[in-house]
């Protein structure tokens, strides 16, 4: 388990940029998955994007060609670049840092970043 600080949310126009950090407590050599979910008021938390420890990365298709995901393993942080914002994107943003094992995954969670986004 490993403990996570997102930074970098706020508010922004729509067409805007934000650039989310997820500082891990610890190496991230060993996180199998890091990613970012959302959640809006009255909807379930989503998948934004995640990347594996071989960079292999996936987006929601809402998301494709505005958001990057990143990571630095030296840094033991994360990163999410977002481009071109809409008002729809407005959410409550946390890192994830996933461990798989045979039988299941291991989660980690930060506190999550308030990303809110003006028309």
């Amino acid at each position: 388990q490993v403990q996570l600080v997102e930074s970098g949310g706020g508010l922004v126009q729509a067409g805007g940029s934000l650039r989310l950090s997820c500082a891990a407590s610890r190496t991230i050599l060993s996180i199998n998955n890091m990613g970012w979910y959302r959640q809006a008021p009255g909807k379930q938390r989503e998948l934004v994007a995640s990347i594996s420890n071989i960079g292999s990365t996936n987006y929601r298709d809402s998301v494709l060609g505005r958001f990057t995901i990143s990571r630095d393993n030296a840094k033991n942080t994360g990163y999410l670049q977002m481009n071109s914002l809409k008002p729809e994107d407005t959410a409550v943003y946390y890192c994830n840092a996933r461990r798989s094992v045979g039988f299941g995954d291991y989660d980690s969670w930060g506190q999550g970043t308030q990303v809110t986004v003006s028309s």
